[in-house]
């Protein structure tokens, strides 16, 4: 059996799900989709009793309460406490310095929702199998559009019996014109930033390609301290950390990359339209969490926590009441929420 540990990663403000994901209570630890919170959801995909160990989470100081709160298993699960953000290479760093060299990290984005488990699960386990033969293994996310808001995988060549692909380039967001070439192509994937490393195998990749990261983060782990579960790396050595994602800093520099494709149903939630895409909609496309009355409306996406909305006669739209606050775009405007004042000066 291979060692499999989940390590979640807690950072961000989701500002682009502003007036719902605030600053103090971001997208992660909230019941958006269901009724379990997307950070629970994604704690429970992976359990002991469907063959993986023990989680490990990474945040920062300011969501620790919620990570406590809402884990399922609070006394078996490590706690490193980022005291600030310093990037997907720095998270993730601290983590496989924290685990045995010969375990597989499988790093899950907190913030994510994914519809079919199963099938996350299967290609987890392929993945897993693959980082134990020395490959760094990213999820690619079988594309259903020409999305434009993701980074894109270019499938190489096959790895013999695995049914994965090396991974011949990492693409940027692509202008529309792009991002249907892509997908007409066939040989492109979404890059959903879930990874599968043998610890080993991603510290050294690291230190080849960014040993700066690699030196600071250990530093502040060696001089770091332990509070039961939680652990603290020291501040001011992990202030040096140079902040970069691990795409940048390890992925798009290694012989090593390969990638799973997986079909589960999976979106990032990153914007209101996100949202209403992942939830289930009427016969006309409308959804509702809360209490609203649409009458003859189509693709209407109605979200509050205590007003009634009521809605005639409209067709793509958001609205999101949320406290004292109300959001009203279109979906092609849900990208801009983020911009939004209100969202930004919180």
């Amino acid at each position: 059996m291979i060692d499999i540990v989940p390590v979640v990663l807690c950072g961000g403000s989701g500002t682009r799900l502003w007036p719902r994901s605030r600053k103090q209570k971001p997208k992660p630890f909230l019941p958006l989709v269901g009724e379990t919170t997307l950070f629970t959801a994604t704690v429970l995909r992976c359990t002991r009793e469907q063959g993986f160990a023990s989680p490990m989470v990474v945040t920062g100081a300011s969501h620790l309460a919620h990570v406590e709160e809402q884990l399922p298993d609070r006394d078996s699960t490590v706690i490193i406490v980022e005291p600030e953000g310093r990037n997907t290479a720095a998270a993730i760093a601290l983590a496989a310095l924290s685990l045995p060299e010969d375990s597989v990290m499988l790093v899950c984005p907190s913030d994510h929702h994914i519809g079919d488990c199963d099938a996350f699960r299967a290609a987890a386990k392929t993945a897993a199998a693959l980082a134990t033969e020395g490959w760094l293994v990213s999820f690619g996310i079988v594309p259903t559009a020409p999305e434009t808001g993701f980074g894109y995988l270019k499938q190489g060549q096959t790895i013999d019996g695995s049914g994965a692909f090396r991974v011949e380039r990492f693409v940027e967001k692509p202008d529309l014109a792009r991002a249907m070439e892509f997908l007409s192509s066939g040989e492109y994937a979404w890059n959903g930033g879930i990874f599968a490393f043998r610890v080993g195998t991603f510290l050294e990749e690291l230190g080849r390609h960014r040993p700066a990261i690699l030196e600071a983060v250990r530093a502040a782990v060696a001089a770091g301290r332990r509070d039961g579960p939680r652990f603290y790396p020291d501040a001011a050595a992990f202030a040096t950390v140079p902040s970069e994602s691990v795409d940048y800093a390890v992925m798009e520099n290694t012989d090593r990359a390969a990638m799973v494709p997986a079909i589960m149903a999976w979106s990032d939630i990153g914007n209101w339209q996100a949202l209403h895409e992942a939830l289930n909609c009427d016969e006309s496309g409308n959804a509702v969490n809360g209490e609203a009355e649409l009458r003859d409306c189509s693709n209407v996406l109605v979200v509050s926590d205590g007003p009634r909305v009521s809605v005639v006669g409209a067709s793509n739209l958001i609205i999101v009441v949320d406290g004292d606050e109300v959001l009203v775009c279109t979906p092609e405007g849900a990208q801009g929420v983020g911009k939004l004042s209100g969202a930004i000066n919180q």
